[in-house]
């Protein structure tokens, strides 16, 4: 048997072995193991003797250590005694924690204790006189159950196999327990626990053919009484067993599949009644019930483990949340675009870890695939801990378990490069659409300079006489009326073209549909009046939300279409295009129409492919209509088309109304009423001296202009105290620009930024967009004229 020393001090437990080996001499072997603390025991104690040594602390950590040791054994087989100096209360106390005897050190009688605890162990002996050997028999395997489901009722895995084929073995009177599972391919079993004796052997796999196991699965149980091995000839398990005879039963799952063995060995017959049977059935029950958890957990584990590569083999960002909009599984991708690692985003919420704006937005939108129960897809901005934002399209869905806890799964796709690409294609075809316009447009800025140029020479020449007659001076007003009616045409083709070629795609508000649609005719002007006659329908309609430059880009593409869509030996008057506007419930729709080719349906299913085109090489990038569908679509809107072979086609744009905030439609945007103000001080910086010139002429009769051309010798004037009531100045500038003029405002004289205004003709970068439009800054575009001048002028005065 095995004795354990538990806490014993050296030289005690020194002697204390000494003594105990010297017990071989009158039969009792023991094998003496000294322990330093309970956590180098196993989780079921072997039978045998332990002996606990009383360190003299407290007596409730002791009687705690005794009852966590009551707690890993059969009472039956291993027994607990403590070397303690305790006084009787002290005993008892222990007593009831689980000790069975108290001595005081160093103890005695240890022969006689051990032979007491080895027909425990082994009770061979004669049964009370009283008691028939069935009753005994009965009495002792019941005793055995009672103890197996007491002691091992919290053990799990192979402490509760060893106990179990332990007990089992000893409540038969038998020579040894074991307890084996089927491997995978059915055709061999390996052991679980194998106890022989009063020891357990090492566990092994074998061959099923051949052996009593095999009978066992096949029959469900057996009972051999004798001549087991002869029988068996090749069964590993039997000689180790030390047994003649044999019972078992099949263990098998809830499905009823066969699944293992349980079986004693002994050296006659184990079973003598069905009440034997029924005990023995039990005992396999409970090591069904561990095997069928054992496979539930290892089920379990399976599944996170495939859970957890399926989730790592996916390359996008995946996660996965509660009802608390908690994370609480996410993959690597989704870490990696966060920049953290994933231990320290499993448990954290958006508001943890992004921006409040963006973590509110992703909360609202969780919550309406929490509420809906249906997935979802939405376009995000997501900025990372670091400060980047990328642009992430995130489907979402809602699944629930089998106990009614709602969860949140998220797939993430980064199109932020796609948005570069497409706003570079974007670009691309606008730049084209430029190219093919520009004999056009310099058609249009050519024919105002050609009569404003011969105009200025001829008041320059008669501004030479002396003596002008009523006839000279009323030809000369004349010629000037002429001139700034060019100079308008000219001022609005560039605007125009600008607004068309201007790349800040993002930037949505208010648009004026009649405005976008003569800016776009005036841009194609010189194409159309050569190639078609035009027709207008343009019905009083409210402003939309969009992008007027990407709107522009459309109605200019669908126009220049129209155009090319006409037979070439066809001549002009026979061309017809018509574009109408109309209002339809809460859409703006915009129709252009031609009388050209037309196109097939099969045409017509592919036009807003990428790339794909009818035109002769060349001519089109097959890119256009693509566009136009996306920009279309990123304004909530859709673009539809009718068209019939060698009659013609219709594009159609729907759009949806600007709602203001009251609910009615907004009207389109009106230029602000001119209003009349007092004289004032204005300081006008801009390195190039006829614009300072010309700014003072236009403004003579409102406001005393001063003029400048640098923005440094500017600043110095006004932190010497010069006051002026409005400031206006260039952002391109030589030395100091205007945005470094403002900056320099901010921080040396802040109350004067607000009276600040910058100016330029369009040229400028993005960093110089970016902070004006980030500051809410006073813009005006250059060429200007009087009025809208000295609007701006008084708007920074007040």
């Amino acid at each position: 048997m095995q004795i354990i020393l538990l806490r014993m001090p050296p030289a005690m437990g020194e002697a204390l072995e000494q003594q105990l080996h010297a017990q071989r001499a009158h039969g009792v072997d023991c094998e003496v193991v000294q322990a330093p603390g309970l956590e180098t025991l196993p989780a079921l104690l072997p039978p045998g003797l332990v002996v606990l040594w009383d360190e003299g602390g407290p007596l409730e950590a002791l009687a705690t250590c005794c009852r966590q040791l009551d707690a890993r054994r059969f009472s039956a087989r291993t027994q607990l005694l403590v070397l303690t100096p305790r006084d009787d209360a002290g005993c008892e106390a222990l007593a009831e924690a689980g000790a069975d005897e108290c001595l005081a050190p160093p103890g005695g009688l240890w022969g006689a204790r051990l032979k007491v605890l080895q027909r425990r162990l082994k009770p061979q002996g004669e049964m009370p006189a009283a008691m028939s050997p069935q009753e005994f028999r009965r009495a002792s395997l019941e005793q055995s159950f009672q103890s197996l489901m007491s002691g091992l009722a919290a053990a799990e895995g192979d402490a509760l196999f060893r106990g179990l084929v332990a007990q089992l073995g000893s409540a038969f009177h038998g020579t040894g327990a074991l307890v084996g599972v089927l491997t995978q391919d059915q055709e061999q079993l390996r052991t679980l626990a194998f106890w022989s004796g009063d020891r357990f052997e090492e566990n092994l796999t074998f061959a099923l053919q051949g052996t009593v196991h095999q009978e066992i699965l096949l029959r469900g149980s057996v009972q051999v009484p004798e001549g087991i091995q002869g029988r068996f000839p090749g069964d590993p398990t039997l000689p180790r067993l030390g047994a003649q005879a044999c019972v078992g039963v099949g263990l098998r799952d809830a499905q009823g599949r066969a699944i293992g063995v349980l079986a004693v060995g002994g050296q006659g017959a184990l079973l003598a009644d069905r009440k034997d049977q029924t005990l023995l059935e039990l005992f396999a029950a409970r090591a069904e019930a561990e095997l069928g958890r054992l496979r539930a957990e290892a089920e379990l584990v399976r599944t996170r483990v495939f859970l957890r590569s399926f989730l790592e083999a996916v390359p996008d960002p995946i996660f996965i949340k509660d009802r608390a909009h908690r994370w609480i599984l996410v993959n690597a991708a989704f870490a990696q675009a966060l920049g953290l690692p994933m231990e320290k985003l499993v448990g954290k919420s958006d508001y943890d870890l992004i921006p409040a704006h963006e973590a509110g937005l992703f909360w609202e939108r969780d919550e309406q695939v929490f509420a809906s129960g249906r997935a979802n897809e939405f376009e995000e901005r997501l900025t990372d801990p670091a400060g980047n934002t990328r642009i992430i399209i995130t489907k979402k869905a809602p699944f629930t378990l089998m106990n009614g806890e709602p969860f949140l799964i998220g797939v993430i796709r980064d199109i932020t490069e796609a948005r570069r690409m497409e706003a570079q294609l974007r670009l691309s075809e606008r730049m084209a659409s430029v190219g093919t316009l520009a004999a056009g447009v310099a058609h249009e800025i050519n024919n105002p300079l050609a009569y404003i140029s011969s105009n200025l020479a001829f008041l320059a020449e008669q501004l030479e006489q002396e003596e002008l007659s009523a006839g000279q001076r009323a030809e000369m007003r004349d010629a000037v009326l002429e001139s700034l009616e060019g100079t308008r045409r000219v001022r609005l083709i560039v605007q125009d073209l600008k607004s068309f070629s201007r790349s800040d795609d993002d930037s949505r508000g208010p648009v004026d549909v009649h405005r976008v649609i003569q800016g776009s005719l005036r841009l194609v002007r010189n194409e159309l009046e050569h190639r078609a006659r035009l027709s207008q329908e343009l019905r009083p309609v409210p402003a939309i939300l969009g992008n007027e430059s990407r709107l522009a880009q459309v109605i200019v593409n669908l126009l220049v279409n129209a155009v090319q869509a006409f037979p070439a030996e066809r001549v002009a008057e026979g061309n017809r295009i018509h574009i109408a506007v109309r209002q339809e419930a809460e859409w703006v729709c915009i129709e252009v129409e031609d009388n050209g080719q037309g196109m097939a349906p099969e045409v017509q299913r592919h036009i807003f492919d990428p790339f794909f085109t009818t035109k002769p090489v060349g001519v089109g990038t097959g890119l256009g209509l693509s566009i136009c569908n996306t920009i279309i679509q990123s304004m909530e809107g859709s673009i539809e088309v009718e068209s019939t072979p060698s009659e013609g086609s219709t594009f159609r744009l729907r759009l949806p109304v600007l709602v203001a905030p009251g609910g009615e439609a907004e009207p389109p945007p009106e230029p602000p009423l001119p209003r009349k103000g007092p004289r004032r001080r204005v300081l006008l910086i801009d390195d190039e001296p006829s614009v300072g010139a010309a700014v003072r002429r236009l403004l003579h009769a409102y406001h005393e202009v001063h003029a400048v051309q640098d923005a440094r010798e500017a600043l110095q004037l006004l932190l010497r105290g010069e006051h002026y009531d409005a400031i206006l100045c260039d952002v391109m500038m030589k030395g100091m620009s205007g945005v470094d003029f403002i900056l320099e405002l901010e921080s040396r004289a802040p109350e004067l930024v607000r009276h600040t205004g910058l100016m330029s003709a369009g040229l400028f970068s993005e960093q110089a967009r970016a902070f004006i439009a980030s500051r809410e800054l006073n813009f005006l575009r250059k060429p200007f004229e009087r009025e809208g001048l000295r609007l701006f002028v008084e708007h920074l005065c007040g």
